[in-house]
Formats: structure tokens, C-alpha cells, sequence
């Protein structure tokens, strides 16, 4: 039986018979052994025909349609002028040796040509692509030059993507939080403890972080402290008699003196502290428009920071829209998963989307269920935003009700609105949107052609008005001089106008 290879290459499509396959053996290591004799190669495979690719765009376009295991116009017209013909009811004498199993599949569908894909195949494909300038009239220079730009070409298609939709800034940005979160806890507490040497009550009656280190900036030497420093206390703390009793706390205080060389000191990190405590709130910020852009059902329904936490884990939202309930449900928990299967024990009951306010109200016999349901909404979000064009949050918002229903149902017995009528209400509310801002936009785009019709006519030269609008302009002056006159010798005049305005 007669085998082929199909070959696809940076310019073009190529057809190669195997003359010598029962020599070299379905063994593997017997073709590879071929392969590295480039003169017994030669004699094994023979060039049937090649066709060349008009243009880089052409080339660009049959590798993606290769990727995707799609059979293009041009290739299935090339296999069936340049391959054997099979007749109706015969078996076919000859197979097709393919690279890509899928693609394989799909041109025996279509085109009844009987197709392999194995080891064997492949490693005769690469002792084509070694030896491709034995075959054809194309130079190794030309060839790698086509190659490196149809590469280029294929890596820049496939890495285009909605500036909007990043979920890669996601992870980077929460990964940056939690970072930070640590560092400025450190280190806040290297300012409390530095501090304390000096200052050592403010520990107790402030709690908050942030406004401890803005307050050693405010407060420096307790010994200087008076009542000129109380409203920019009582900024800082919100509360006039808490101030007071900093102050009256700096003049009893029980702690050391300190020198201005290490007040300086202390006053620099605490600078520090507070420029990276201002960072990161900018950092969330920034984190909640992107997650409101990228993923704003799921953020809807289990909030920002979880549902960023749950696109970091998973690697990408795409990755997160492919997982079942089940996987999401104990996403973070791996660790004490895999320790439960080990020992037999009971398995963790939810990971990261523990942190959702949702399984804190939950009584704990309830946990478990609500955190199954909860990440079953999750998944169907996640889908959702990934798969969506149109960015909205309906799908969240009522998916979220139905959480906060199911809490009833485990709580009061309240039976929950069903699925199907909660997603027809979601539904209708989304093409009600589409259509006001399908509206709106016509409406925009109506007062933007009457401006720009506003702005031709004003731009236009005097010249260019008709001479009719001078005549009628004439006319009225005649007509407001004429008031007395009589009606006959109004008419006349009218004929005499009609007669100028003739000539």
C-alpha cells in the first residue's frame, strides 16, 4: 500500500510518497535511523507535488486554518488533484500520512482520502523539513527568513487582544496587593515599635496603622506637642476627643527622650510607610475598574477581590470559565485536598471563595451547602464575562439575589425564585440596555451630522448664496416703502420686480 506525507511549510503546501516505507520499517528508531543518512532519505521519499503560497497573508491564513484543524478551499483542492483517485465502492490503495490527528480526521470526512497519524509519520515530517532544500528551488536563507516571519506574523495574530478585557493585569495587580499588604504590615509595625521607645501610649489609643505613622509625622518630639498640633490630630483620628487625649497622654508620658538624629530617621521610614499605604489604595482601586471591566458578573456576585484572587489561581479567566463548580469550589485548597485523600479523611469544603461574606452568615451545619451553590453561580459567571461580548453585570446582580434567596431558604425555609425564571428576568433587563443604548447612540449620532451640517453651511463662502435671496431681500424694502401706496400700484410694482428679476 502506497503511503504520503502531507507537508506544511512557510511557503507552501507540499505532497511526498514514501517509495521505500516496508524497507525502513514501522520501527521509529529504523526511520530515525533514515533520516540521519541524507542520501538514503533522498532515495526513500519522493516530491509528488508542491504548491507554493502567493503571499505572506496566504500563508498566515492556511497555518491558522491548520491550527484550528479547519480544511481550507486551496489545500482540499490540492490533495484532490494530486492524489490518487479512489473509485466508488473500491477501498482506497494509498494513505495519507498527517501531522495533526484532528486535521487528519476532518480531510477524511471531506475529501474520503484514509489518513494516519503516528510516530512514524512524524518523524518522517522531520526529516522533510531537515532536508526540504533537497526537494524544492526555495535557498536555506529564503526559507529561514519565511519561517521567522511567518512565526512572527502567527505569534502577533494569536497574542492580539482586547485592551479592555486583560485579565493578565488581574493577576499581576492582586499578586501586588497581597505583596504589599504583607510589606506595610512589617513595616508599620517596625514604625510602632520604633516609636514606642518615645511615645509608648499612642500604641494603645490609636489601633489603626495608617493613622499611627501619620501621627508620629504629626506629633515628632512629644515634648513640643501643644494644643496648635490639635486640629491636625483631630484630622488625622476624626475625633476631637480622641486628639485631646493624645495630647494629654505626650504630657504624662512615662517614655524616653529622643534625639533629632533618630527622630529624622523614624520620620523618613514613617514617610515611606505612608506613601506605600497610599499606593496600594490607589492598586485597589485600579483592581476594581479592571475586574468591573474584565469579569463584572462574577464581581457582582462574589466581589472584586475574591473574584480576582479566583482568576489568579485559575491563571487566566478563560482557564477559571473551564472549570466545573466542583474544581472552583475547593480552588486554593489543594494542599488540604490532596492530605484528605491521603488519610481518608473529609475532604475541605471550600477554598477561596471562603472569604465571600456569603459562608460567613451561613450557620455552620449550612457552609458546605451554600458554598456548593456559590460556586456553581461562580462558574456560570465566570462563563459568562468570558465568553460575552457585551460587558454587563445583570447576570451577576441576579445570580447573587438568588444566593442571598437560597441563604433565606436555609435560614426562614423561604422557597427561592427557580433558575430559569431568574435568568429570563436577567435577560429581558439585558436587551432593555441594548436597545436604550442602541437609541442613545442613534440619537448621538443625529446631533453629530447636524453639527457637522452646521458647520459646512457656516463655512461656506458669500459668494456661493443665490441670487434669488437678494432679490427677495429687495422686495421687502420695496414692500415696507410701498405701506401707503395703493393695492394696484403694489401689483405694478410686483411686475416690474418679476420683470427685473427675468432679465
Amino acid at each position: 500500500m502506497a503511503t504520503f506525507v502531507l507537508y506544511e511549510s512557510a511557503v507552501g503546501y507540499g505532497i511526498f510518497e514514501i517509495t521505500e516505507f516496508d524497507e525502513i520499517g514501522q520501527a521509529v528508531d529504523k526511520v530515525q535511523e533514515a533520516i540521519s543518512d541524507l542520501a538514503r532519505f533522498g532515495r526513500i521519499v519522493k516530491l509528488v507535488a508542491f504548491k507554493p503560497f502567493p503571499s505572506a497573508a496566504d500563508s498566515l491564513e492556511q497555518i491558522n486554518a491548520i491550527s484550528e484543524a479547519q480544511l481550507t478551499d486551496e489545500l482540499k483542492a490540492f490533495l484532490e488533484l494530486n492524489m490518487p483517485k479512489v473509485k466508488e465502492g473500491k477501498k482506497a490503495k494509498f494513505k495519507l500520512g498527517v501531522f495533526e490527528p484532528k486535521l487528519g480526521s476532518v480531510i477524511q470526512e471531506t475529501t474520503n482520502i484514509p489518513c494516519i497519524s503516528n510516530d512514524v509519520v512524524g518523524e518522517v515530517i522531520r526529516g522533510i523539513r531537515a532536508n526540504i532544500s533537497r526537494f524544492i528551488s526555495v535557498s536555506d536563507a529564503d526559507m529561514k527568513r519565511a519561517q521567522l516571519g511567518l512565526a512572527h506574523s502567527y505569534s502577533r495574530a494569536k497574542v492580539k487582544f482586547n485592551v479592555n478585557k486583560v485579565d493578565n493585569m488581574i493577576i499581576q495587580a492582586i499578586a501586588l496587593l497581597d505583596t504589599l499588604d504583607k510589606d506595610i504590615n512589617t513595616f508599620v509595625m517596625r514604625v510602632r515599635e520604633w516609636y514606642s521607645w518615645h511615645f509608648p501610649e499612642l500604641v494603645k489609643i490609636i489601633n489603626d496603622n495608617y493613622q499611627y505613622a501619620r501621627l508620629a509625622l504629626v506629633i515628632k518630639d512629644k515634648s513640643t506637642l501643644t494644643e496648635e498640633q490639635l486640629p491636625a490630630m483631630s484630622e488625622i483620628v476624626g475625633e476631637e476627643s480622641k486628639a485631646k487625649e493624645i495630647l494629654d497622654a505626650a504630657r504624662s508620658s512615662m517614655g524616653q527622650d529622643i534625639s533629632p538624629i533618630d527622630l529624622l530617621n523614624i520620620e523618613v521610614f514613617a514617610q515611606r510607610v505612608i506613601k506605600l499605604a497610599e499606593y496600594r489604595q490607589k492598586l485597589h482601586t485600579y483592581l476594581l475598574d479592571k475586574m468591573h471591566a474584565v469579569a463584572p458578573n462574577l464581581s457582582a456576585l462574589i466581589g472584586e477581590v475574591v473574584g480576582a484572587r479566583l482568576i489568579s489561581h485559575a491563571g487566566s479567566l478563560t482557564n477559571l470559565a473551564k472549570y466545573p463548580a466542583s474544581t472552583v469550589q475547593i480552588l486554593g485548597a489543594e494542599k488540604a485536598l490532596f492530605r484528605a485523600l491521603k488519610t481518608r479523611g473529609n475532604t475541605p469544603k471550600y477554598g477561596l471563595i471562603f472569604h465571600s461574606s456569603f459562608i460567613g452568615r451561613a450557620k455552620q451545619r449550612n457552609k458546605g451547602r451554600i458554598s456548593r451553590y456559590l460556586a456553581n453561580k461562580c462558574s456560570i459567571a465566570s462563563r459568562i464575562d468570558c465568553f460575552m461580548d457585551a460587558a454587563t453585570n445583570v447576570f451577576g446582580e441576579k445570580m447573587r439575589e438568588q444566593v442571598e434567596e437560597r441563604l433565606r431558604f436555609y435560614e426562614e425555609g423561604v422557597a427561592p425564585r427557580k433558575n430559569a425564571n431568574v435568568m429570563g428576568e436577567a435577560m429581558e433587563v439585558l436587551k432593555t440596555q441594548l436597545a436604550t443604548e442602541e437609541e442613545d447612540g442613534a440619537e448621538k449620532k443625529k446631533k453629530k451630522d447636524k453639527k457637522e451640517k452646521r458647520k459646512r453651511e457656516a463655512s461656506e463662502p458669500a459668494e456661493d448664496v443665490p441670487a434669488e435671496d437678494g432679490v427677495k431681500e429687495e422686495k421687502k424694502k420695496k414692500k415696507k416703502k410701498s405701506v401707503a401706496e395703493a393695492e394696484p400700484a403694489v401689483e405694478d410694482s410686483g411686475k416690474k420686480k418679476k420683470k427685473k428679476v427675468k432679465e
